[in-house]
């Protein structure tokens, strides 16, 4: 089974998951051995589908303003934990790939593993919801119609996107690439660096 092909099955099985009760604050339940890459992967698309929801809430316009803070201070931190897990997932690959000797003529990649994993994560929940919409009872034949032929190039992009991945995986254990990983660095969640929060 290729590296995204078991991805997907448990990004799928995360989302599922999640939608048994539909809401933001149920606690997750991962059934992988933690410190697993099956765990990491499961926990990366949890906290990506409750990050799904609380960004539906916040769009709200009749949002009460202290809830709406209160959301974005949430989704904030949700943010920093999915670059902090994307980090991680990373650390994996380095491991995994530590002694393979890379070729002379090996080539670097845009972007690191797990930040194109993080895209697939992403692109799951895309597909799930917006199949959501091609089944609605209360839409329009014109809004059904739209959402289906989004959907189809959703699918077509999640091929797309495995394979490439795991068309990256193979190059680095061949050593024809090799991956480099730049921390995110986030200035603006770290006291030291936002000037909003040193001055004060």
């Amino acid at each position: 089974m290729t590296f995204t092909k078991k991805a997907n099955e448990i990004f799928n099985q995360a989302i599922r998951d999640y939608h048994l009760k539909d809401h933001v604050d149920t606690p997750i339940n991962n059934p992988y051995e933690r410190g697993s890459i099956d765990f990491n992967l499961y926990l990366k698309c949890w906290i990506d589908t409750v990050q799904w929801h609380l960004e539906d809430i916040i769009r709200d316009p009749h949002i009460n303003p202290a809830e709406a803070l209160g959301l974005k201070r949430r989704i904030d931190r949700s943010n920093q934990d999915r670059t902090d897990l994307v980090e991680e997932i990373d650390t994996y690959f380095r491991k995994k790939y530590a002694d393979v000797k890379v070729k002379d003529d090996a080539r670097l990649n845009t972007e690191s593993p797990a930040w194109a994993i993080d895209r697939l994560s992403i692109l799951a929940l895309k597909i799930w919801h917006m199949k959501e919409q091609t089944e609605r009872k209360d839409a329009d034949a014109e809004h059904i119609e739209r959402c289906k032929a989004k959907l189809d190039v959703l699918l077509e992009q999640q091929v797309d996107l495995s394979t490439a991945i795991d068309q990256l995986l193979e190059d680095i254990e061949a050593g024809s690439k090799y991956m480099k990983v730049y921390r995110q660095m986030k200035m603006y969640n770290d006291p030291a660096t936002n000037p909003i929060l040193y001055k004060k």
